[in-house]
């Protein structure tokens, strides 16, 4: 029998709303929240595998959309990194507030410039317990980096030379525990046969690794 619970959400933001979903296991030990890149949406398919394998470690995951439809048409917008921030930032606060998930623990996964999103927004909320960027530009949140005290996981294509240069140098400004993880032989998205799985088992250990006491629960 299925005990999950999966609904259509929409998350009151600045007078506006944005459409997500929101699938939490049964045993659900936290709830990861994905920040998506530029030009992509909650209905991204490398996000979707990711959290697929993820609601089956017994994770919730809440991925939704960053912008409205209107405001992606703009293409600043999708690089509009303190929006992007602003926009996770309330969602988070959102998420804390709803009754299925209000007990748990939470986590960020970003990519491309979401990754920066929610490195700045990890900065701003301690209780973010863990961050995974996934071809990330972490190095538009530069500033910010040294704030960040949630344990970081980088995971770069082996073939993405440019964001792995990019993800050393945020490396090193991080302020908590971190680590870059190159996938060999993977390109900016991971469209090679097996690398977004790769991409998913790593997300997931590292969630399972830095996951508080008492499997996640508030107390």
């Amino acid at each position: 029998m299925d005990n999950s619970f999966h609904n259509k959400v929409t998350i009151p933001v600045d007078g506006i709303h944005l459409a997500g979903d929101l699938m939490v296991p049964h045993e659900a030990r936290a709830v990861v929240v994905f920040a998506h890149g530029s030009g992509s949406s909650r209905l991204s398919p490398r996000n979707q595998q990711v959290a697929r394998q993820l609601q089956e470690n017994n994770f919730a995951t809440l991925l939704f959309d960053l912008l409205t439809p209107e405001e992606d048409k703009y293409y600043r917008n999708r690089f509009a990194i303190n929006l992007l921030t602003e926009r996770l930032v309330a969602a988070t606060r959102w998420l804390e507030g709803l009754p299925a998930v209000k007990h748990l623990r939470i986590a960020y996964f970003g990519a491309s410039t979401g990754a920066a999103a929610a490195l700045k927004a990890a900065a701003e909320l301690p209780e973010i317990f863990a961050v995974v960027s996934r071809g990330g530009r972490a190095d538009l949140a530069m500033p910010d980096l040294s704030g960040v005290k949630a344990p970081t996981l980088l995971i770069v294509g082996g073939n993405d030379t440019s964001v792995e240069q990019l993800n050393r140098a945020a490396l090193r400004e991080l302020g908590g525990v971190k680590k870059l993880e190159i996938v060999p032989g993977a390109s900016h998205l991971f469209e090679e046969p097996g690398k977004l799985t790769t991409v998913a088992a790593l997300a997931t250990e590292w969630f399972k690794s830095y996951l508080p006491v008492l499997s996640g629960y508030k107390h």
